[in-house]
């Protein structure tokens, strides 16, 4: 019996334009973002530290990445504010379970294509750009160990 492969980074950003470009209504949008983040497991709080915080968000959003056994990014996060929350949890959504090389060459499209920035407050584009960073600074740290 065959394992299924795991959805690429494109393809899980198709289901979620797919999925948040049939919401047109902004605020009901929102809503469906906040439910992202109710979704999301709680990070461990070990890992709610001052060293996994990412900077750059006004909010708190901590972050941790381990590499599995297969060689795949395991992310844990999470923020104090709602809608950030979902925003980390579609990040994670792109991201979890991902080799390194993947999330250093696959672009993130989704944000543009349901034209977020629009959106968003300046200070959450930059929290965003923030995050995204540091899942790629992770990314690149552990392709690094692979060798």
């Amino acid at each position: 019996m065959n394992t299924p492969q795991p959805l690429s980074i494109t393809e899980i950003q198709e289901a979620i334009v797919a999925e948040l470009a049939t919401i047109t209504d902004w605020d009901l949008r929102y809503q469906r973002i906040i439910q992202f983040g109710r979704e999301l497991p709680a990070i461990d709080p070990q890992y709610q530290t001052e060293k996994n915080r990412v900077q750059g968000c006004q909010s708190q959003v901590w972050m941790h990445a381990e590499l599995t056994p297969e060689g795949t990014l395991q992310l844990y996060a999470d923020s104090d504010a709602l809608i950030v929350r979902g925003l980390v949890a579609l990040l994670l959504k792109v991201y979890q379970h991902q080799l390194p090389s993947a999330i250093l060459t696959e672009p993130l499209t989704f944000f543009d294509r349901l034209e977020m920035g629009a959106h968003l407050s300046m200070t959450r584009k930059n929290g965003l750009a923030a995050m995204v960073k540091q899942i790629q600074q992770y990314a690149f740290v552990f392709k690094m160990m692979q060798g």
